[in-house]
């Protein structure tokens, strides 16, 4: 009986009754000593693993039983299948992590980069972007500090120099190329593979400019935090209360879901506080991204943030001493730069422009640039002025109708359908001039005057070059309350222009225009491609506070509205 019992434990087939165990080869149950092992994924301790089981330790992982409860070949059959399946899961667990860790791409450590514009260091070009002396790079590779130094071209950006470096699609003509928009823009395509927190920046003098539309193409599902740059340049008197309203509702119009809008001010630290509170709450763990279009500040926000969060943390503290290059040179960062920022864990990195082919950046030459970029509080012009000023004599009784303006020689609105009263309102570079003619003198005066009164482009060298306004867009702009601003029209990388149908200020009016005109008519012209965005009006200055009306909420808009801080 005892024999019985073991044949029937170790071999998968059950022995007849009257088989004779007296003329039974033993080396016939060598094949069944030997179970067939299925390999899976183990819990088990590395010591454990290191060591084969052995056959008594085989034997008694079996399930037990003898007799009836002793298990069938089809019991063993489906065990084993299910162990098969189990080890294919892990198999395909396995693949797949290692699939995903490829997409990965961070920050490239094989090449040792420049701390300020991200471009890999090298020594054999000397205009290009990352050079560095032979020397200063063998001395810097010997003592491990290649993280510390800081390219040519980084040092004359530092000195105010205006040295461009992107082409192509979006690029900036003029001066040397050594990358493409594409390019740079390639160098972004991973993040959609990570699991990082986003800190989208715009800036709030070219909002519909700088948004980068379809930016979940970049970023994936990840998080993302909103950030206003640049709101210490808006008008003197501006509740920004009204202004984070505005935000809010432009981009939820734009259909994408934000954790938070904070307002800011790199220069004088606004809001930079409540960012760095924000972004410790979501990070959890995870790598920060700065992303934004080309100069919308983010080197100058790192900075600010690092300035706030070194008070508290002595990571940042640290980083501050190798922080990216600022420069009002679009383009300037070239490459990934990564930042220990954080003590938790998680790093800072600071990422290339996206560079928009359909700002005004894209088509003026690398001379112009910063003609574009204002350096202080704007202040609208407005056309027609008041009859203070003795300029309400220059337009007739219809006012602005029949009368083209030039902003610079970069726009040019005709004004073809409008109230005596209508005012347009300019909030801009203050270094654009601008120049109002009869519209039928328009084009000798643009021919006539470009390069000289209207610049960009500054030179007559260079408006022999230029190919122009190419782009006439005719806007029909309605409105309901003649006393309220109807709109904004926004030109891309540049400024916006408010109008109103009535102004009260001005010196002339005519009532019985305003009963029948509800639409007033404009022709834009800017150059190819440059976009222009008609949108509702932003409340900047003290009036806009008088005029912005909150728009009521329904309780589900309540619950999924972003929250503004400032």
């Amino acid at each position: 009986m005892a024999l019985k019992t073991i044949s029937t434990f170790l071999s998968p087939l059950s022995l007849p009754n009257h088989h004779n165990f007296s003329n039974f080869n033993t080396k016939s149950l060598n094949i069944y000593r030997k179970p067939t092992l299925v390999c899976c994924k183990s819990t088990q301790s590395q010591t454990q693993n290191r060591f084969p089981l052995s056959e008594t330790q085989l034997l008694s992982s079996e399930p037990d039983g003898t007799g009836a409860a002793a298990p069938t070949r089809g019991d063993r059959f489906l065990e084993r299948q299910h162990a098969d399946e189990a080890a294919k899961l892990v198999i395909k667990e396995i693949k797949k992590s290692k699939k995903k860790k490829k997409k990965v791409l961070k920050v490239n450590t094989a090449v040792a980069s420049c701390y300020g514009c991200g471009a890999p260091l090298q020594t054999s070009e000397l205009d290009a972007p990352g050079y560095v002396d032979t020397d200063t790079y063998e001395l810097k590779k010997k003592h491990h500090q290649l993280r510390t130094v800081l390219c040519g071209r980084c040092r004359l950006l530092s000195h105010g120099q205006m040295i461009t470096a992107v082409g192509g699609n979006g690029g900036y003509p003029g001066g040397k190329q050594f990358v493409s928009a594409d390019e740079l823009r390639e160098k972004l395509s991973s993040l959609r593979h990570e699991k990082a927190l986003i800190v989208k920046l715009v800036d709030i003098v070219d909002f519909n400019g700088s948004f980068v539309s379809r930016v979940r193409d970049l970023t994936g599902a990840n998080p993302i935090i909103l950030v206003v740059t640049k709101v210490d340049l808006l008008p003197k008197g501006t509740d920004f209360n009204c202004v984070g309203d505005w935000v809010v509702e432009a981009t939820t119009k734009k259909k994408l879901n934000v954790l938070s809008v904070h307002l800011t001010s790199s220069k004088s630290l606004v809001g930079i506080a409540g960012v760095a509170s924000e972004i410790q709450k979501e990070k959890k763990g995870r790598d920060v991204y700065i992303l934004g279009s080309a100069n919308v500040g983010k080197s100058a926000f790192i900075s600010a943030l690092l300035k706030m969060m070194a008070q508290r943390d002595p990571a940042a503290a640290a980083a501050q001493k190798y922080k990216p290059i600022q420069s009002a040179v679009p383009g300037t960062t070239l490459g990934p730069i990564q930042i220990d920022a954080f003590l938790g864990g998680g790093k800072l990195f600071d990422t290339p422009g996206v560079h928009l082919h359909h700002r005004q950046a894209a088509v003026v030459h690398s001379e112009d640039l910063p003609v574009l970029a204002p350096q202080s509080r704007l202040r609208g012009q407005s056309f027609p002025v008041g009859s203070k000023n003795g300029m309400a004599e220059k337009f007739n009784s219809i006012g602005l109708k029949g009368f083209s303006i030039f902003w610079g020689g970069l726009v040019r609105i005709d004004v073809l359908k409008v109230l005596p009263e209508t005012c347009l309102t300019f909030y801009g570079p203050k270094r654009l001039q601008i120049h109002v003619v009869p519209t039928d003198e328009a084009d000798e005066f643009y021919r006539k005057e470009l390069g000289v009164k209207l610049t960009p482009p500054t030179g007559k060298d260079k408006a022999d070059e230029w190919r122009g306004l190419e782009t006439m867009q005719q806007l029909q702009i309605k409105f309901e309350d003649p006393e309220r601003p109807a709109s904004d029209v926004a030109i891309s990388g540049l400024g916006w222009i408010a109008i109103e149908p009535k102004r009260k200020s001005l010196g002339i009016s005519d009532n019985n225009f305003a009963e029948t005109i509800k639409e007033l008519h404009l022709a834009v012209g800017v150059p190819r491609p440059v976009e222009i965005f008609v949108r509702p009006p932003i409340p900047v200055g003290k009036a806009g506070a008088e005029w912005y009306q909150y728009r009521e909420l329904t309780e589900k808009e309540e619950e999924v509205r972003p929250k503004w801080y400032f």
